[in-house]
């Protein structure tokens, strides 16, 4: 449970680190905030036709008694909330990150240069950015579609479900979020996906809470910077540098900071 620990230390670093400087605040929420204007009318609309779309896809169970057909409900729109929220959240990420690729990319050198030297590498594109944003999109629907169906097992898609969308989303958004930190190192998509893998609690650490704040309206502004911070300081830890966070040493080795 160390990984748990320091991934959330680094996290708790990355909010002081945002909140604390209005120019980081500005360069992360800025995209943040365009893409949540356009979220915000689309959630509006989710709503207003959540009902409608619920009735849709139990008409099947039209002819059961009312505890019957209600349950039936509760179970179809649990799911069905679920699995668009996997896909806002991602999609959502995957866009603000689209559009401000250049202010995360300037976001994730200051936050490397408050704890140690920035690798002179070749960065992250712009292409880069809007190629690895639209594979996010594509991977969430694709997690979407077993998790939507799942979610019509009652009490397993009321509990587990959302769960499970909670850590594949913190997954696939601590992969994104520290691109720029590891681009800069050198380190192409597989060799991200294989790094983060290596200690998944480090990455749930940070991509769980961000992907749960981003589920709460205009929360996001403010959680994907945050987020971008935070997974720039778990690039470092995972490269074996210095993140300004203690961390507990092996017995016979000094600590690390």
């Amino acid at each position: 449970m160390s990984d748990l620990l320091l991934g959330l230390r680094l996290y708790a670093r990355g909010a002081g680190t945002v909140l604390r400087s209005p120019r980081l605040l500005r360069l992360g929420a800025l995209p943040a905030l365009a893409t949540a204007v356009l979220y915000v009318g689309a959630l509006v609309v989710f709503v207003r036709y959540l009902g409608d779309l619920v009735g849709l896809l139990t008409s099947f169970a039209a002819a059961w008694s009312p505890g019957a057909r209600d349950l039936a409900e509760v179970v179809v729109g649990t799911a069905l909330v679920a699995a668009v929220a996997l896909v806002a959240v991602l999609t959502f990420v995957a866009v603000t990150l689209a559009i401000g690729g250049p202010f995360y990319e300037k976001l994730s050198e200051i936050v490397d240069d408050t704890v140690g030297s920035v690798p002179d590498g070749p960065g992250r594109s712009w292409f880069g950015s809007v190629r690895d944003g639209l594979l996010l999109v594509a991977l969430s629907v694709l997690v979407a579609i077993p998790l939507f169906v799942a979610g019509f097992v009652p009490v397993v898609g009321q509990t587990v479900v959302p769960v499970v969308a909670a850590l594949v989303g913190g997954r696939l958004l601590v992969l994104e979020l520290t691109a720029p930190a590891l681009e800069r190192r050198g380190l192409g998509l597989a060799a991200r996906r294989r790094v983060v893998r290596s200690r998944r609690l480090l990455g749930w650490a940070v991509g769980v809470p961000t992907y749960l704040l981003c589920l709460i309206p205009l929360v996001g502004i403010v959680a994907v910077p945050i987020g971008a911070a935070a997974a720039t300081l778990v690039a470092r830890e995972l490269q074996g540098e210095p993140t300004g966070v203690p961390t507990r040493p092996a017995r016979g080795e000094p600590a690390r900071h």
